[in-house]
């Protein structure tokens, strides 16, 4: 008996785009920057404060995973200015009350993959992931098939955050 295969279609546009982009130095070309210059309902930015913003991630981990970018192009937390490196962090903390409230999870993942060795989809451009998690959530399906099983659409999970947002 040979063990089935899943497919996680969905997972090929990322793969094509964003994962191999090379890092750009040029704000122009940068995820983030086009999601920042977008309306809000159609990038799915949850808030804006002077120096930052939160988005969905349109490849969730989980339903409610969000991430939180300044506004201006840098790589590293440590390029940020003190002011933009603390409005991230504002906005960290409303994801997190934000999470919570809409999800009630057992607990909340907060990370940062700078530099495409450490993990970073769009190394170019700093961003923090805020993610809600639940105790033994792991999944067989990504063990198995490299998938994820989400149980709601991106744009519900967009609608549940922004209810929940603070302010």
């Amino acid at each position: 008996m040979g063990l089935d295969r899943l497919w996680a279609g969905w997972r090929a546009t990322y793969i094509d785009g964003v994962a191999n982009e090379e890092p750009t130095e040029r704000a122009d070309e940068c995820l983030f920057e086009r999601l920042a210059a977008a309306p809000d309902d159609d990038a799915l930015v949850l808030a804006r404060n002077e120096h930052a913003f939160a988005v969905m991630n349109a490849y969730p981990y989980t339903s409610g995973h969000l991430m939180v970018a300044p506004l201006r192009h840098e790589s590293t937390l440590a390029d940020l200015s003190r002011a933009e490196a603390a409005a991230v962090m504002a906005l960290v903390q409303d994801a997190n009350v934000a999470v919570t409230a809409a999800y009630g999870p057992d607990g909340i993942n907060v990370g940062a993959n700078i530099g495409r060795a450490a993990g970073a989809g769009v190394p170019g451009h700093v961003h923090v992931h805020v993610l809600p998690r639940w105790a033994a959530d792991t999944n067989f399906m990504t063990t198995v098939a490299e998938a994820r099983v989400l149980p709601e659409p991106l744009d519900r999970s967009y609608e549940k955050l922004r209810a929940e947002w603070p302010g």
